[in-house]
């Protein structure tokens, strides 16, 4: 029997590259905000405020649905936040991104 190896779930949801690299880039963002949002301790009434979306919209978000949401609109969220993204390469070649306070 052959075993299939993956490095990232993504990759088999998905035979499309650039597809794949598309849901785990969202992923990714969608993973800091919600880090960043836990760490805030706020309600989900409080965390609408803030973003300025819905609450069914805080819901899905905090849930990880991340197919209901474009990268650009949680960079926007990220950015109502205060935060933002520096990618950079790192000394092995490989792309790292910090998170960064904006202001």
């Amino acid at each position: 029997m052959t075993k299939l190896s993956y490095d990232n779930i993504f990759d088999v949801m998905t035979e499309d590259g650039a597809e794949a690299a598309d849901l785990r880039f969202r992923a990714d963002l969608l993973l800091t905000l919600r880090k960043i949002l836990e760490s805030k301790a706020w309600k989900q009434s409080e965390i609408a405020a803030t973003l300025g979306i819905s609450q069914p919209r805080v819901s899905e978000l905090m849930r990880g649905k991340i197919d209901l949401f474009s990268a650009d609109k949680l960079i926007g969220l990220l950015a109502k936040l205060n935060v933002r993204l520096k990618p950079s390469l790192g000394p092995d070649g490989k792309v790292v991104c910090d998170v960064l306070d904006a202001a």
